[in-house]
């Protein structure tokens, strides 16, 4: 009887940062995630500030190239924003992901968060209206981008693919009730919102479940 080869897992990890990220964001997940063995790419995205369809491409793009360097489906990770882009990314190429996890990300209705965020985003409407290029258009917040990807963002994740949804009682930023996604594991954890990029509980919930997804 042959000897039943087993091929090993890829340790690849996309970091995909959230609205308004700069240099750093995801310094201390990266370093948690090298001690660990992982290897972690970070999504270029600039700060996360342009229209959802085309940073849904750019990040589908790197999730190819860390798939092929790291030798299989690596694990979409995104912070706030960057949790529903890595969710969207992931409906389309969920052969290349190995599971998914969202920290603080306002899934359910990604307009109910912050108000003073959500007016941040809406004022980059306006710059991209009267000419500045690679910033959210109108129609990301209420044509039809908007309303393609929040069918997106509510629709079945595929059942062999694992999610995770970590949530703060004490986020004054995403609403906890919106980070819920009702197809992920939901998971309390007691951190503020931009707090969750190096919160030992959201350190602690990931490691069992980075080894064990298949």
């Amino acid at each position: 009887m042959n000897a039943v080869v087993e091929v090993p897992l890829s340790r690849g990890v996309l970091l995909v940062p959230g609205f308004g990220s700069g240099p750093g964001y995801f310094a201390p997940t990266d370093a948690w995630l090298r001690s660990c063995g992982y290897e972690p790419a970070h999504a270029s995205i600039g700060r996360n500030l342009g229209c959802t369809d085309e940073l849904v491409a750019l990040v589908e793009r790197q999730l190819v190239a860390h798939a092929e360097a790291t030798g299989g489906p690596v694990v979409l990770l995104g912070h706030s924003r960057g949790g529903a882009l890595a969710r969207l990314v992931a409906l389309r190429r969920p052969e290349l992901v190995r599971g998914l996890v969202m920290l603080g990300s306002p899934v359910r209705d990604v307009l109910g968060a912050n108000r003073f965020v959500v007016g941040l985003a809406r004022g980059l409407t306006w710059l991209s209206a009267i000419g500045l290029r690679g910033l959210l258009t109108a129609d990301c917040l209420t044509g039809s981008c908007f309303r393609a990807n929040s069918l997106a963002l509510a629709a079945p994740l595929p059942p062999r693919l694992p999610a995770l949804a970590l949530y703060s009682l004490r986020d004054r930023i995403a609403p906890w009730r919106l980070c819920l996604d009702p197809y992920a594991e939901c998971v309390a954890v007691r951190s503020s919102h931009t707090g969750l990029r190096a919160a030992p509980d959201v350190f602690a919930a990931l490691e069992s479940r980075l080894a064990n997804w298949k």
